[in-house]
């Protein structure tokens, strides 16, 4: 975390009725890093930062659709997009979901290919994800999902430290 990170969630447990109330020992840290890997709730939806080929093309792709976008340039927007050494998307980044819709676009058939696609393009965050996300954190297909500045969780030291706790 940055040192302006580290205030936000030194201010964020603080806040916190239960965890404030937490003597500053190691097991205390492990315990408050486990509370921030847990989903947030209410649920707050980020985009996810790699989602690979696989994973959209085998659940539920109506490949009819595919075959048309073949017709023109859309599926070389849709190829192009995967094209680096995961054969993933990062759909957190506006260029990608920009891609996405220029390339299921059109007929209802392709909007619902689209709206598939971002299904898998969106997870429920954790309550540290959601602490420092940017966005609202609505679900797709009607919301918007928000963008992570930290993924995953933290390790007991780096709860120390934010908090000051000499252990």
């Amino acid at each position: 975390m940055t040192p302006e990170q580290q205030i936000a969630f030194k201010a964020d447990v603080l806040a916190d009725p239960v965890l404030s109330q937490l003597n500053h020992t190691s097991d205390n840290a492990f315990a408050i890093a486990d509370a921030y890997r847990v989903d947030a709730s209410p649920a707050f939806y980020v985009w996810r930062s790699s989602v690979p080929w696989d994973e959209i093309m085998t659940n539920g792709m109506d490949f009819t659709r595919v075959d048309n976008l073949q017709n023109g340039n859309k599926w070389r927007i849709w190829e192009w997009m995967f094209k680096n050494s995961n054969n993933s998307i990062n759909p957190s980044k506006p260029n990608i979901r920009a891609g996405i819709d220029a390339t299921w676009v059109g007929t209802a058939a392709d909007l619902a290919v689209r709206a598939s696609v971002y299904l898998h393009c969106q997870r429920p965050a954790n309550r540290l994800e959601k602490l420092f996300a940017t966005g609202t954190g609505t679900a797709m297909p009607n919301g918007s999902p928000a963008t992570m500045a930290i993924e995953s969780g933290l390790t007991y030291k780096e709860v120390a430290n934010a908090m000051g706790w000499e252990i």
